[in-house]
């Protein structure tokens, strides 16, 4: 029984988007679309629909008799989940962290901030109900469960924010958390001290405590700042 188109798509688009952010097509590089055919043992009609969506991220441009040409880095949607998640998984992911945490570094310490003043109850209360969900499966070392809720904390309290600006990243936070799982770059069993941390924030969001909020964002990513150092 032959593969799904929808399945196909995503396989192929998985493969193509790891192999330009890879550097296994370098900037520059073109390669026909029947070429990426044979490649990937797939019709030609599956690899346009792959490089249309490569196309939206600006990781390629594609014209008819040419063929598919790897753009440069500096045209990349580097924001979007899905580069995140294949650079993650390819020979960049140590400096591909970096920026990241730099990054949120930059965004989470101001979105608890506002937080403070913005969050409506139901928020508050998710936040502490993620707190208490990673607390339990992080003494249980359960990897997976303790990464859904990490992500549930972190996206809500982006939106809680009240800024739409700063909601916009929890695509970006959730992928930066969901490969240090996968890569195995988080403790086997994580830290209660940054478990400690997560229900400071959230406990400070509660109360309306600005200053609070952002002091505990801040500890968190110097937590995750020193977590990477000690996996090099």
């Amino acid at each position: 029984m032959s593969e799904p188109r929808e399945s196909l798509h995503g396989d192929v688009l998985d493969q193509l988007g790891l192999l330009v952010t890879g550097g296994g097509l370098a900037a520059g590089q073109t390669v026909l679309t029947e070429e990426l055919g044979t490649r990937f043992g797939v019709s030609r009609t599956v690899v346009r629909e792959a490089v249309r969506v490569l196309e939206s991220m600006g990781l390629v441009t594609s014209r008819r008799r040419v063929g598919v040409t790897v753009a440069p880095r500096s045209q990349w949607q580097v924001h979007d989940p899905r580069v995140i998640r294949w650079r993650l998984d390819g020979p960049g992911r140590e400096e591909q962290l970096r920026t990241l945490t730099e990054l949120r570094g930059g965004v989470e310490p101001v979105a608890a901030r506002l937080a403070a003043t913005h969050a409506t109850p139901q928020q508050c209360g998710e936040l502490t109900r993620a707190v208490m969900d990673m607390a339990v499966h992080g003494r249980a070392g359960e990897l997976e469960p303790y990464l859904e809720a990490d992500v549930r904390f972190h996206s809500t309290l982006l939106a809680a924010s009240g800024n739409e600006m700063l909601a916009a990243f929890s695509g970006m936070v959730a992928e930066v958390l969901a490969g240090r799982t996968r890569h195995d770059l988080m403790p086997s069993r994580p830290e209660p001290a940054a478990i400690r941390l997560h229900a400071d924030v959230a406990e400070a969001v509660q109360a309306g405590d600005a200053a609070a909020a952002e002091t505990a964002m801040r500890g968190i990513l110097a937590e995750v700042d020193d977590a990477m150092q000690r996996t090099d």
